[in-house]
């Protein structure tokens, strides 16, 4: 593999003006092997240490990126895969838009990126535990990527709780085996639990 195979340049060239995610999953191209860029557990993008400044080319190289089977996040266009190294999750929530009531509720999250995701049934919450024992709340974005929930929002998520006995009757538990004594948030008619597992 020559070293413009796996340039930021090349895959942009093949990329072009692409809005909002590629279908990735779709294209089975060679692997080509790794590129010096990575994602920091804070959302910021670097290439060779240098941080991507431009939030156009972030978001750009997001919509081609995809999580494989082997736990590895690649850059995925029709003709090349490149590993990169995320450190945790490749996309932070940054901001909580809350609409509706009851089982009605929705909470749309807004990433680093500016893609919105609305809490679902397809783009769950789950909150676990880090090492220090702090909450480590996440949603998934699409096929298995995940933001990492930023603390601010996950505290607005915590003054919106309720316990799983209050949700309303036509409110599904989803993930973490939710009992009735868990605390967490109702969005898209999915209850998700805020105590870390």
């Amino acid at each position: 593999m020559t070293e413009k195979t796996a340039s930021p340049d090349n895959l942009l060239k093949q990329i072009g003006k692409q809005k909002g995610p590629a279908p990735v999953h779709d294209w089975d191209p060679p692997y080509c092997g790794e590129m010096d860029m990575r994602i920091a557990a804070d959302g910021r993008w670097y290439h060779e240490g240098s941080p991507i400044g431009r939030i156009a080319m972030v978001r750009l190289f997001s919509s081609i990126l995809r999580l494989d089977d082997d736990g590895h996040h690649y850059l995925v266009t029709p003709v090349e895969k490149v590993r990169i190294t995320v450190d945790d999750c490749p996309f932070v929530a940054q901001l909580l838009d809350v609409s509706g009531e009851g089982s009605g509720r929705q909470l749309t999250f807004t990433l680093n990126t500016g893609e919105t995701v609305i809490a679902g049934a397809d783009n769950a919450i789950e909150v676990t535990t880090d090492e220090a024992g702090q909450p480590h709340p996440v949603i998934e974005v699409r096929h298995g990527l995940k933001a990492l929930i930023s603390r601010s929002v996950f505290y607005q998520m915590v003054a919106l709780a309720e316990s799983g006995r209050d949700a309303s009757a036509d409110t599904k538990a989803l993930k973490n085996n939710n009992s009735e004594d868990d605390i967490g948030v109702v969005s898209d008619g999915v209850f998700f639990a805020l105590s870390g597992r």
